[in-house]
């Protein structure tokens, strides 16, 4: 590991200030970052230490309905959060299905957005990675391509996003606060990660010292909660990155999809939501035959970036899955293996929701 700085701000402003030096980085959880930096694949110059930052740990339900979740709320006090479960639970789900026990007791809400791909060509210092090292090449291709991209990839890289939790938060039109040396600003997350194009080294929309201080799900999340589910296939049911995974959540009005929403996770470089699949499920019957249609939009588009085509169709079929799941309600009580596709296959027009 790397010699660096180590700073410990009272205030966001304070933090901000630290953090523009280059090669500054945040340390909230250290869920990510540590292990990067003990593997040689980051080395900060100076770590700004934003755990004992006030006001970043609170979960609030706003006039508006909307929640309000601070960036250092660790992964395992949301997903106990009554109010989120109530209203997102899809995104308990998501976080529950995540890491191992330990870890969401340490792992933070801006840290989960802010991970880094687990691709190993990114994580082993020896490895050419385009992203890690801009204009290095990219060691991936030809390597070992089971878990890579199999949309919005370049030919500079082919690495997915990792985050469960995000995946239910794009789904529900999550909008993340910043601050930063301009002010503060919120934005979709739909627009904070990139797809790699030629730069992949640029992962996210934040400017040098910007911070992730809070992240909102909007009221009209709850409208969802009666029908919302993430699957997730994973090589091991516990403590594994998704190969593929879905967040599917309906608005039904008298049997009927009124509204629909679909995100799935490990495809691409970010999570990746489809507007054609959701406008295709708007007024239609919550149908096996709906559903795949939708999956099949989703995936429009996807490519093999290399040995993994296998992971089109089941990318398809997970989120298919997903909506079937949701279509049949969400459980009273999250199933003892979140998001497992082992769950007990759905019963279409029996609700545990209204």
């Amino acid at each position: 590991m790397n010699v660096f700085d180590y700073v410990r701000p009272a205030s966001v402003d304070e933090a901000v200030a630290a953090a523009t030096e280059p090669g500054a980085a945040y340390l909230a959880g250290g869920t990510n970052l540590l292990d990067l930096m003990k593997g040689g694949t980051r080395h900060p110059t100076r770590i700004v230490d934003i755990r004992r930052l006030p006001g970043l740990d609170r979960i609030e339900t706003l006039a508006d309905g909307a929640i309000r979740i601070g960036a250092l709320v660790t992964n395992a006090a949301l997903a106990r959060n009554g109010d989120v479960r109530e209203a997102a639970p899809a995104v308990a789900e998501a976080l529950l299905s995540g890491a191992s026990p330990q870890l969401r007791n340490a792992a933070t809400v801006g840290g989960n957005l802010m991970q880094r791909t687990r691709c190993a060509y990114f994580t082993d210092p020896h490895s050419a990675c385009n992203r890690r090292t801009p204009g290095a090449g990219c060691d991936a291709h030809g390597g070992d391509t089971r878990g890579q991209a199999v949309l919005g990839w370049s030919e500079a890289c082919i690495a997915t996003h990792p985050s469960d939790f995000c995946v239910p938060l794009l789904a529900l039109d999550a909008v993340v606060e910043i601050a930063g040396p301009a002010g503060s600003r919120d934005l979709p997350l739909d627009a904070l990660h990139r797809l790699p194009g030629d730069t992949p080294a640029v992962e996210t929309a934040l400017e040098p010292g910007e911070l992730i201080t809070a992240v909102r799900l909007p009221p009209s999340a709850a409208g969802f909660a009666g029908h919302a589910r993430y699957l997730k296939l994973r090589e091991r049911t516990s403590y594994a990155f998704a190969l593929v995974s879905a967040a599917a959540a309906l608005r039904m009005e008298d049997g009927v999809i009124a509204e629909a929403r679909l995100a799935l996770g490990g495809v691409a470089a970010k999570p990746w939501r489809s507007a054609a699949a959701e406008a295709s499920l708007a007024g239609a019957p919550a149908s096996p035959e709906a559903f795949r249609a939708a999956a099949a939009l989703a995936l429009q588009g996807a490519r093999p970036s290399g040995d993994n085509a296998a992971k089109i169709e089941l990318a398809g079929r997970v989120a298919a899955r997903a909506l079937a799941l949701a279509a049949a309600g969400t459980p009273e009580t999250i199933p003892a293996l979140p998001a497992s596709v082992f769950a007990t296959a759905p019963v279409h027009g029996a609700t545990a929701h209204g």
